[in-house]
């Protein structure tokens, strides 16, 4: 049988669902290894790991569950919702690859308001930094971190802002999450285009005369 026929879709749309069903599975027990060790301890970052990887779980249960039953409703409330995700997925990746120094500092400077105080001193303790960025319009945040900062570099005088180190690798980091990203895409929008395929094609094991 050729790959474009039902049998070959059938096991392409499984195939991928299960490859997201690790993946999920990953983000989830990530998320519980460094809730464990106390890498991080901010219920919020971890609630949205977990909340992701299970996201990714359903979804992929959804669509392997439609595939092995050519079941029509659930291939198609898969391949939508997917297709938002990759909409969205896109957007963030191209996002990622096209940001500049100033749009990082920026999107730090936001996500470290909205962090708790607990998350922050992890990060300064695993970094050995204090505070985010010593600039003049933040400097009324910054002595405020610098005085609860944990890190063993405070008594010293080699202390770097949590900022500079982040800014230092920004660029890879954001090199990686959107080339990442951006695959992860393609993959989702292949997702699609094999359950559109896969929904208008028949079963040869069906009854002839269901189709009638």
């Amino acid at each position: 049988m050729v790959c474009g026929g039902f049998t070959c879709s059938k096991n392409a749309l499984c195939s991928l669902n299960v490859v997201y069903m690790l993946v999920g599975l990953l983000l989830i027990g990530v998320a519980a290894w460094g809730k464990g060790f106390g890498l991080v301890s901010s219920i919020h970052i971890i609630g949205g790991v977990i909340a992701v990887g299970v996201f990714l779980l359903l979804i992929a249960v959804v669509g392997l569950v439609g595939a092995v039953r050519h079941h029509q409703v659930m291939l198609f409330f898969y391949m939508v919702i997917l297709f938002i995700v990759f909409l969205f997925q896109f957007g963030v990746s191209c996002s990622c690859l096209a940001m500049n120094r100033s749009q990082q500092e920026v999107l730090l400077n936001s996500a470290w308001g909205m962090l708790e105080n607990n998350t922050k001193t992890d990060l300064e303790s695993q970094l050995n930094c204090c505070g985010l960025l010593n600039v003049a319009s933040k400097r009324k945040q910054f002595e405020e971190d610098l005085q609860s900062c944990p890190a063993l570099c405070k008594n010293t005088s080699s202390c770097y802002t949590c900022g500079d180190m982040m800014l230092h690798h920004a660029s890879e980091a954001l090199k990686i999450l959107g080339g990442v990203g951006l695959f992860f895409s393609f993959t989702e929008i292949l997702g699609v285009w094999l359950a559109v395929r896969y929904r208008n094609q028949k079963d040869p094991r069906a009854n002839p005369s269901a189709f009638l």
